[in-house]
């Protein structure tokens, strides 16, 4: 903690400073732990759930304006190389910008990051074809394992990703595992995932890093998780903590889970039973393009006689797979006059998802 305080002191100062201000005036059916502590409780309320919280906020270290500002600059760089590397290594560009402005020491500490920083960038540009740049999976990953070498925690994950992608499955978890016990969520979560898909699968040791991943806020280690606790994976089965978990993960953005949580509280399902609360988180997954969620959103729009939207829902539905959904589809435009089916038609070409989150 004393570190971060330096590395937080720092990086205010060198924003400062590139300001002009030298002086520092004193942040599907998807149904199916050493130990972590036991994953918080769920409380049930009328219509909504609670979640464990802390009762206070937590406190940050705040830097005071000391007279003797010599000491502090010497406090400051002597942070030990390897607290400042691994503190900084999941910095933004920007923030390793300012970090490096602090002190001579903290610029040399900080130099392989920026270098891991740049090459992370280009990865990214080769693997999704970027900056008129021809995507290669070679590349990209090539540029990644010179990241993660320099220390990126974010290449280390998509080096695993990549590594994945091509069936290399063993040295995909090496890279999981590094940027997992570096803290990264995305890396624990990966990781998780990766013990699950083992075979045979190693259901206690995922449970333990989707639980470390779901706690700092990683909406896919959450639904995972509470897809483990309904299934009994790993961990006791619980209905209460799955609709808990499916909750938290809704309201982390992910599509999958605002599914779930919709049939948990229309079946009353490890929540109390509420068809708005249902149709709420039906129609958001529907609209951040959870294709199963359009099919049963359109049905309840045609029930309630909103013939149109219902069969924008059930055309997205049909585009997107879901076999069921285009009989429907049909029975309903045949009902509908020559120019609501085109603009129903016209409505689904125009129509885009909301974004889910990936993480």
């Amino acid at each position: 903690m004393e570190y971060e305080m330096y590395i937080s002191v720092g990086l205010h100062r060198a924003q400062h400073r590139r300001h002009g201000q030298r002086n520092l005036p004193m942040k599907q059916k998807q149904w199916p732990r050493h130990k972590p502590a036991s994953p918080p409780s769920i409380k049930k309320q009328k219509n909504s759930y609670a979640l464990a919280k802390s009762s206070k906020p937590p406190k940050f270290p705040q830097f005071n304006p000391s007279p003797d500002a010599s000491s502090t600059s010497t406090s400051i760089s002597a942070v030990p190389y390897d607290a400042l590397v691994r503190i900084a290594s999941s910095f933004t560009l920007p923030d390793l910008r300012a970090a490096s402005l602090v002190c001579r020491a903290w610029r040399d500490a900080l130099k392989p990051l920026s270098e891991a920083m740049a090459l992370f960038r280009r990865g990214k540009q080769f693997k999704h074809g970027l900056g008129r740049v021809q995507p290669s999976l070679g590349k990209a990953l090539d540029c990644f394992l010179k990241a993660a070498a320099r220390g990126s925690i974010l290449a280390m994950v998509d080096a695993g990703l990549i590594y994945w992608e091509m069936g290399k499955f063993e040295k995909a978890v090496v890279w999981y595992r590094r940027a997992a016990e570096l803290g990264d969520p995305a890396g624990q979560c990966n990781l998780a995932i990766s013990f699950l898909q083992a075979k045979p699968p190693n259901t206690k040791e995922a449970v333990e890093w989707l639980y470390k991943a779901s706690v700092a806020g990683h909406a896919r280690a959450q639904y995972q998780l509470a897809l483990c606790f309904h299934q009994g994976k790993g961990v006791e089965q619980s209905v209460q903590e799955a609709a808990g978990w499916y909750a938290r993960a809704a309201e982390g953005g992910y599509a999958r889970a605002m599914y779930n949580t919709s049939l948990c509280y229309s079946l009353g399902e490890g929540l109390v039973q509420s068809d708005m609360l249902a149709r709420k988180w039906m129609r958001r997954a529907a609209d951040h393009g959870h294709s199963k969620a359009q099919y049963e959103h359109g049905l309840a729009l045609i029930s309630e006689g909103d013939a149109m939207n219902g069969v924008v829902y059930l055309e997205l539905a049909t585009r997107a797979g879901e076999m069921a959904a285009a009989p429907a589809r049909d029975a309903v435009l045949e009902q509908l006059s020559a120019t609501c089916r085109k603009r129903a038609v016209l409505l689904a070409d125009k129509w885009r998802a909301l974004a889910s989150s990936s993480r």
